[in-house]
């Protein structure tokens, strides 16, 4: 049904999106994601240069405490003696920032990439949303929902009987499969 139409991302696509820092605060980061109700965001450098996605599943992975390795790496460095609490405190904060939890090495598109591109592409990748680029710099996103509005688009533009014609179409796969099962 994308193929038919000729949506481009950039005719799709969200402008206004919400972008953090690698080095905003957790905290920070999920409030705004819960008052945008948004699944996630694309992560910026100060010149505004994808980085990075964190989205609702890395905050829910995410926890306070130290993984196996890292704690490993803490007492190597330690050796015996007790780690300054203004260093301890420093990883911990470390912690507590986007780029402790984002997803590095995010999929892009441009605005001339046709929808139907933009929709293989999340279901062969597993993705929920694509950022689109423009020399390298965040213009818009491309998100599932946006892809369901065009294709609702695309459907009420479509006459009566070319409905009725596909809907025959697809009903025709339906009925011999009913009648090998029989």
């Amino acid at each position: 049904m994308l193929d038919d139409a000729i949506f481009m991302a950039g005719d799709l696509m969200t402008r206004d999106v919400t972008v953090v820092h690698p080095e905003t605060s957790l905290l920070e980061a999920g409030n705004l994601m819960a008052q945008r109700k948004i699944s996630g965001m694309q992560v910026v450098d100060a010149a505004g240069t994808i980085v990075g996605v964190m989205s609702e599943g890395d905050l829910v992975r995410w926890h306070e405490g130290y993984t196996e390795r890292q704690a490993h790496w803490l007492d190597m460095l330690a050796d015996g003696f007790e780690l300054a609490p203004a260093f301890l405190k420093g990883i911990r904060e470390q912690h507590r920032k986007v780029k402790s939890v984002m997803s590095a090495g995010v999929i892009t598109i441009t605005e001339d990439t046709p929808a139907r591109e933009v929709a293989s592409l999340m279901y062969a990748k597993s993705i929920k949303r694509v950022p689109v680029v423009r020399d390298g710099r965040l213009v818009g996103i491309v998100a599932r929902s946006d892809l369901i509005r065009a294709l609702a688009r695309k459907l009420g533009e479509m006459p009566a009987a070319e409905t009725f014609e596909r809907e025959i179409l697809d009903e025709a796969p339906r009925r011999r499969r009913e009648e090998t099962r029989q």
